[in-house]
């Protein structure tokens, strides 16, 4: 009796293993987390056209010293807004991960353009107190190139909507810049005199401001390309003068941006 009871038990439980050894096992796999792009540190470079450079308006200078064989002379004065270049780094660093992203950066470039300006000099020319006054004009075409170094630190807004592969951004910033060009002559033909001289070359450091404005757009969650626009103020605060000395640019310009996160 027992040998009846216990082959029904042991039939089964070889029908059970089986059945648990023929199920299938399903295991619920979290979806991959979304890529985000331009987080953290990174580097960039870019170069561009300084595409306009406001140097100041016209000026007349008159030489109004009745005992000067000049006197009744005047200069008058064209400044020239040659296009120039730029390139440079930028250093910075992106704060959260949100579609709103502060950030600071670092940009440091080289800005390089055509100076100089028209000349037209009305001369007055009265060789002795007796002698009739000789009047003639004379026109002058006088360029140099202005080397300058900027190094200027940004605070920056980015913007990273949908899928963040597209992120404008524009921002403001304060530094210093450095600029060095050679000196100017006018010489008059007729005479050899020298009413303009400024010597030999000239530098100046002072403090610089910029706002930009520009968008990125990214090939990888590492790496953009961007186009950026900035307003650029060279401000002349060392100089005492009435009118603004201010050298305003404007510079368009595009780059590449690596992220190291």
């Amino acid at each position: 009796m027992k040998k009846f009871f216990i082959l029904p038990l042991l039939l089964f439980g070889f029908v059970a293993a089986s059945l648990q050894a023929g199920q299938e096992v399903y295991k619920q796999v979290a979806p991959p987390p979304p890529l985000l792009y331009g987080l953290g540190f990174y580097g960039a470079i870019d170069m561009g056209a300084n595409i306009y450079q406001n140097r100041g308006g016209d000026q007349t200078f008159t030489d109004d010293n009745p005992n000067s064989p000049f006197f009744g002379s005047n200069l008058e004065v064209h400044p020239k807004n040659d296009v120039g270049f730029f390139g440079g780094i930028k250093l910075g660093y992106v704060f959260g991960s949100g579609w709103i992203r502060p950030t600071v950066e670092g940009d440091f470039f080289y800005n390089g353009f055509r100076g100089g300006a028209d000349f037209t000099l009305n001369e007055a020319f009265t060789p002795c107190p007796d002698c009739p006054t000789v009047l003639s004009t004379r026109q002058r075409d006088v360029t140099t190139w202005i080397n300058t170094g900027a190094f200027l630190g940004n605070f920056i807004l980015r913007f990273a909507p949908g899928n963040q592969k597209f992120q404008p951004y524009f921002g403001a910033g304060v530094g210093v810049y450095y600029a060095e060009s050679a000196g100017t002559e006018v010489v008059d033909p007729l005479t050899g005199a020298v009413p303009i001289n400024t010597g030999g070359g000239r530098s100046h450091a002072d403090l610089a401001f910029d706002v930009v404005a520009g968008s990125d757009y990214f090939f990888t969650p590492n790496f953009s390309a961007f186009i950026e626009y900035k307003f650029l103020d060279y401000t002349s605060t060392q100089i005492n003068t009435r009118q603004d000395r201010d050298l305003k640019q404007q510079l368009l310009g595009a780059g590449v941006r690596f992220f190291f996160h």
